[in-house]
């Protein structure tokens, strides 16, 4: 026993002890928060088979075609290493976006969590980053195409536009240098990445976990192993299964038929799409005739996102006690799958209408934020419990009550 505590106290086992095994965890924390650890371990796929696929890739524009193909057909266990790697992406995005929303709707970003929220943000613009010049790498149609169309937005920046462009097409078009740029940068960001995940790891165990009521858990937190840790597994399992069954059953079903087509400068396919998990921002950024105006509206999502910790106003975190966030809450979700829908549709009416009044609906709910704490104040105020208090009482009350963790 004294053996065992002598290890312990060494500074990476204890490091890994108290974040991993003795890690204090509310007790009353649901399935939700295991999306947490089901990125985490999306990412380490995605960096293993990575690894391994570019060992046989080729970042040349007459060769990563075939070589993409070699891998697929030559290579022992190379489809399933590319089917792992390509439906991974989708699989991590899936976790990411839920934890995301689980995160909106249990108020995770609030005081004193400004800092874990903030770099999540960051982490979803590398990957997005990280996803989109990956999706270049196959040499497809839908790649060229769609590096083309995405590079050459950064020319409506000012000033600087023209210069940005050449210098990420390495040249004066999509070309090789393009596509060697890219393979540097895609095999370098995961690694990025989790320097920024271990980061907003150690943010989130400043303060430790949220939990769905909201409330202060400091006094009721058990360890995390072996009683939370059960929770993380049943999903790992659960996700398992699910990935399993797009890698074994449908492994294409998630990308497009196009980028099965060597890419070919002299045609322009009739729709180009980006994946799945790009639509809700494509979009926004085609529901603006202008160009600087789509980018500026790119911009906006995550500075919208990024600032949602300092514009809140509200003291009562989950949904759970916030009827009107709570309906915001659900139009929101609604709406970013709406706007994923009208982003594989044409662009033409009536789809550019819809998609219209998706992209102000998608703002309308952080430009009404800052206020929303103000309106549900007033609101509990108007009830019978509450008729005499004012906004301002209430508001003391609740950031002085168990539903804020100091």
């Amino acid at each position: 026993m004294a053996r065992r505590l002598s290890i312990l106290k060494q500074p990476i086992f204890s490091t890994f002890n108290n974040h991993l095994i003795d890690y204090p965890t509310p007790s009353n924390i649901s399935y939700w928060w295991s999306f947490g650890s089901l990125a985490g371990l999306c990412l380490f796929i995605q960096i293993i088979t990575g690894v391994f696929l570019a060992m046989h890739y080729t970042p040349h524009v007459d060769l990563a075609f075939l070589s993409v193909e070699h891998i697929m057909r030559d290579v022992k266990g190379g489809w399933l290493l590319r089917y792992m790697h390509a439906n991974g992406a989708s699989m991590f995005f899936i976790v990411v976006y839920l934890h995301i929303f689980r995160g909106l709707y249990y108020g995770s970003y609030s005081s004193p969590r400004e800092l874990v929220w903030c770099l999540g943000v960051v982490i979803l613009l590398l990957m997005i980053i990280t996803a989109f010049i990956g999706y270049v790498l196959p040499w497809g149609q839908m790649s060229f195409w769609g590096a083309t169309v995405i590079t050459s937005l950064a020319s409506a920046i000012p000033v600087v536009g023209d210069t940005i462009v050449t210098w990420l097409w390495g040249g004066f078009s999509v070309d090789n240098a393009t596509l060697n740029r890219f393979f540097s940068l895609h095999y370098l960001l995961p690694f990025i990445i989790s320097a920024a995940v271990i980061i907003h790891l150690a943010a989130l165990h400043q303060y430790g976990s949220n939990n769905p009521l909201g409330i202060n858990s400091s006094v009721d937190k058990i360890a995390f192993y072996p009683y939370m840790y059960v929770k993380d597994l049943v999903c790992w399992v659960a996700f398992a299964i699910f990935f399993s069954i797009f890698i074994f059953y449908a492994p294409n079903v998630l990308g497009h038929p196009d980028n099965y087509i060597p890419a070919n400068p002299m045609s322009t396919p009739a729709h180009i799409v980006p994946e799945w998990y790009f639509l809700p921002v494509y979009a926004i950024l085609r529901s603006i005739p202008n160009k600087l105006g789509g980018v500026a509206a790119i911009g906006l999502v995550f500075v919208s996102l990024f600032a949602l910790p300092f514009i809140n106003t509200s003291y009562v975190r989950s949904s759970s006690f916030r009827p009107i966030h709570q309906k915001l809450f659900w139009l929101l979700l609604a709406d970013c799958l709406l706007l994923g829908w009208i982003g594989c549709q044409p662009v033409e009416a009536p789809y550019v209408t819809i998609g219209q009044i998706a992209s102000v609906g998608f703002f309308f709910y952080f430009a009404i934020t800052p206020i929303l704490g103000e309106l549900e104040a007033r609101l509990i105020q108007n009830s019978n419990v509450c008729e005499d208090l004012s906004p301002r009482k209430l508001s003391h009350i609740f950031k002085n009550s168990i539903y804020v963790v100091k």
